[in-house]
């Protein structure tokens, strides 16, 4: 006889990038809708931890810091081992869940996904639980970031901003600079100016990219908070940028979406959403892609309603 008992504690394990944290807020709705009364506590990484922060349904955020080896992991069991669970949805990995206490655990060893994205991916781990519709990603922004948003936005004064973010966690994944401004450069007449986003480590490659850019810009890179970012996004007309975390946040936060591709899968990492297009390189090397598909890509996507 299936367990008629109410589900009122649920524990999710989501992932630590900040781009792969953002495709499981889809799975993440589907919990919340099948069970809307239960609270849900969610693991999360320090990196990306923030993307949780304002979820309106969210219970306690444990942190899981990678860093710290199996020494973390351990301690990270401890500590959830003090709670019993009704339901447990594992999508970093297929073992943790089984060393918790819960009712019930729905990890990835069964799940049949739907399509080759991650987002899919991870939404049929939840499958028992919902239907097949599918929702898109989600950011909760709160309204301190949106003002500080709409105050740097104010300094531009240009409408139809254009996002650029040239930077990634792996140069592999960095089309080069010039490419970017030559982008920017070419859709001028549809933009009314350039906000460049990414964290410290990107700032060399913003500094460049600005003194290249012929619109007017805005350089943002290293000065925000990741929800900061999130809503500066939320106020521009489109984003292009190289796969990174940033593309999946601006998706998430209703912007049209281009971006450039080296190495990687574009059919399952690409930003979630019927806004978000792509280019890649045939050869896995980014700096062999030419600007020419990508301002075609863009200029086409700036003209979409």
């Amino acid at each position: 006889m299936p367990d008629q008992r109410p589900v009122r504690r649920i524990l999710f394990i989501t992932l630590s990038n900040i781009g792969d944290a953002i495709m499981t807020t889809p799975a993440l709705q589907l919990v919340h809708e099948a069970f809307p009364a239960a609270r849900v506590d969610i693991v999360c990484d320090p990196r990306s931890h923030d993307i949780f922060t304002h979820c309106p349904f969210r219970g306690e955020l444990i942190l899981k810091h990678k860093r710290r080896g199996w020494r973390g992991t351990l301690q990270l069991i401890r500590r959830l081992r003090q709670d019993v669970y009704d339901l447990i949805v594992d999508l970093r990995t297929d073992g943790l869940a089984w060393l918790l206490r819960a009712r019930r655990r729905l990890t990835k060893c069964k799940a049949t996904a739907s399509g080759p994205h991650a987002v899919q991916q991870h939404a049929a781990v939840v499958a028992p639980l919902a239907d097949a519709r599918l929702p898109g990603t989600r950011l909760w922004l709160d309204d301190a970031a949106r003002d500080k948003a709409r105050h740097w936005m104010n300094t531009l004064r240009a409408d139809d901003v254009l996002a650029v973010a040239p930077g990634a966690n792996w140069p592999a994944k960095r089309w080069p600079p010039e490419r970017f401004g030559e982008l920017a450069d070419r859709v001028a007449d549809l933009v009314g100016g350039c906000v460049l986003v990414g964290n410290a480590e990107d700032r060399p490659l913003c500094a460049e990219l600005a003194a290249r850019l012929k619109p007017p810009s805005l350089n943002l890179c290293g000065k925000t908070s990741l929800l900061e970012a999130g809503a500066v996004l939320e106020l521009c007309a489109a984003f292009v940028g190289n796969d990174s975390g940033l593309g999946h946040l601006a998706a998430a936060a209703g912007t049209r979406t281009l971006t450039v591709f080296g190495p990687g899968d574009p059919a399952r990492y690409h930003p979630w959403g019927p806004q978000s297009v792509w280019v890649a390189s045939a050869d896995q090397q980014i700096a062999s892609l030419a600007s020419g598909p990508a301002i075609r890509a863009l200029r086409q996507l700036l003209a979409s309603n």
